[in-house]
């Protein structure tokens, strides 16, 4: 069986990809394509942590409550939360309700701004620092790694800065997110479309 399905609309996709219209939209236009604003990479980063142990599909299906319950995403608002914001998303049912995972988010939010003062610059300038100098080039599903020597130094590097929630896997997830690595199977529509790998 083919990792790689063409839809009713002659386009190939992978197979997690394929049905759920909410997943095939997200593939087709965000998944991999270039983010390199200190905003979008932090709610990026942050999204990916909520996702640890759960469905993707279930964080874009709250990605709208996610967004609402923590302004945006803004690294400066988050960054200022304090234990009546905590409650406040505890209690919130529109989002992932896992309280280590809240705490991290402000964590990573004030780690956000103090690396502002890095030589390396903001967040997304930071984390893009770590794009190797090849990317894989999956043909199945089973070929695309979950690690690579990249996430693992950005793992080890954001936890210098006090980021929590960053581990390898998760970090190579943000990587593929992000368009920093290109890991698209061949023969997917969407391969070498984010300008940033050739296919």
């Amino acid at each position: 069986m083919s990792d790689v399905v063409v839809g009713e609309d002659g386009l190939a996709r992978p197979r997690w990809a394929a049905t759920d219209p909410l997943l095939r939209d997200y593939y087709d236009t965000e998944w991999g394509m270039p983010v390199r604003d200190e905003r979008g990479v932090f709610e990026r980063l942050s999204l990916e942590a909520f996702q640890s142990g759960l469905s993707w599909a279930t964080i874009l299906r709250k990605r709208p409550a996610f967004r609402a319950a923590f302004d945006g995403f803004d690294p400066d608002v988050v960054a200022g939360y304090d234990d009546t914001d905590v409650a406040r998303l505890l209690g919130d049912a529109g989002i992932v309700r896992n309280r280590a995972k809240v705490l991290a988010t402000v964590t990573n939010a004030r780690a956000t701004v103090a690396l502002r003062e890095h030589p390396d610059g903001d967040l997304a300038a930071f984390v893009w620092s770590f794009r190797p100098a090849d990317t894989p080039r999956p043909r199945a599903l089973a070929e695309v790694p979950t690690t690579s020597p990249e996430s693992v130094a950005l793992s080890k590097a954001l936890k210098r800065h006090g980021f929590t929630f960053v581990g390898p896997t998760t970090m190579f997830a943000l990587m593929e997110a992000l368009g920093i690595v290109d890991t698209h199977l061949l023969g997917s529509h969407r391969r070498g479309t984010s300008g940033v790998w050739p296919g």
